[in-house]
């Protein structure tokens, strides 16, 4: 555009050099130079020179405006990178942040734990599947036997985004995955055997026993002639081995819309052998998880005839047992990052 007042011409060839040095080309609609450019309207006497002037201004204005429209489709050419590897190939060593060296770091205790209670799975037989850490509706409660607005859905508050993905609440969300993709083992007559940590998320009130993530660890088994003394007996066999000591098992009846029958799951006190201590609140039973019979429902959502195999499923939060094992009292110390606590078990 040609601007024929002298003033507007000299401002716009101004700020048209300052818009291609602004990082956020939008700034340029506040520059004082414009500004000063309407500040002069108004002394002027009424007539054509001051419209004439108001109309150069608006129309540098207008262009000023298009310019920085048009800049937000701009793309600068820029050399790919690799996002799975930010100090490898993209950045210079010289560039790249001096972290402290490995050698000063250590395991995290959920994690050192996480390998050891896998490790005894292995040995009696599992094989081990991570769970998600977002998934849909459909794995969180339909394929889980619970039904549109049923009342157990609300003991399962969660997080849930706008496009109505969630937070597993549970790694029971992994059930229908591992039934479907495995009942080609049963038919072969080798049984499905898994367990499945991960983080699950959940809307509580925080407290030394409560957190909004942790970790939790599923198990499922499905086989012919399957039934609750097979429940009973993997319990025992790796709680014993985990705390490395005889552990006793108590279950008493519960409900979940997933098994059936359903039971929530104590262990012996491994710290007072049943006489009363302040870690098992003088009962001498530590409440550990839920666990059942799988529901005829949850196998025929994956395809799997009830009435010739049967199973079961467990779930334990995988934090109070390290809690109970190193006699920790806060859950919340896990997730603070509090280099006093983490160094205790480097």
């Amino acid at each position: 555009m040609e601007y024929r007042i002298p003033e507007i011409r000299k401002a716009a060839e101004l700020l048209k050099s300052k818009l291609d040095s602004l990082e956020d080309k939008r700034t340029i609609l506040r520059a004082p130079e414009l500004q000063a450019l309407y500040d002069r309207i108004k002394p002027l006497p009424p007539g054509k020179a001051r419209a004439d002037f108001g109309k150069e201004v608006n129309t540098l204005r207008d262009e000023l405006e298009a310019q920085v429209a048009s800049s937000k489709f701009q793309t600068a050419k820029l050399a790919p990178i690799d996002v799975t590897a930010p100090f490898d190939v993209n950045i210079k060593p010289a560039d790249r942040p001096n972290p402290l060296p490995a050698k000063y770091g250590s395991q995290h205790p959920l994690t050192a734990e996480l390998e050891l209670i896998l490790d005894i799975f292995y040995g009696m037989g599992f094989s081990a599947v991570e769970s998600r850490e977002i998934d849909d509706d459909y794995h969180m409660f339909t394929s889980l036997n619970f039904p549109p607005d049923h009342p157990a859905r609300d003991e399962y508050d969660t997080f849930v985004t706008d496009e109505g993905l969630i937070a597993p609440a549970h790694t029971s969300i992994m059930q229908n995955r591992v039934l479907k993709t495995h009942k080609k083992d049963l038919e072969a007559g080798k049984g499905i055997r898994f367990v499945i940590p991960g983080r699950v998320f959940r809307n509580e009130d925080l407290d030394a026993r409560h957190e909004h993530t942790f970790y939790q660890l599923e198990g499922v088994y499905a086989d012919e002639g399957i039934n609750a003394g097979h429940l009973v007996a993997t319990i025992t066999a790796w709680l014993s081995n985990y705390f490395s000591k005889e552990v006793k098992i108590k279950i008493q009846p519960f409900y979940f819309p997933f098994t059936e029958p359903s039971f929530e799951f104590a262990a012996s006190c491994p710290f007072c052998e049943e006489k009363g201590c302040s870690v098992c609140s003088y009962t001498g039973w530590i409440e550990l998880g839920g666990c059942g019979m799988i529901h005829p429902n949850v196998f025929k959502e994956a395809g799997i005839d009830s009435r010739k195999y049967s199973g079961f499923a467990w779930g334990f939060g995988i934090e109070r047992l390290v809690m109970l094992k190193y006699n920790i009292e806060d859950i919340r110390h896990f997730e603070s990052a509090n280099l006093k606590f983490l160094r205790q078990f480097s």
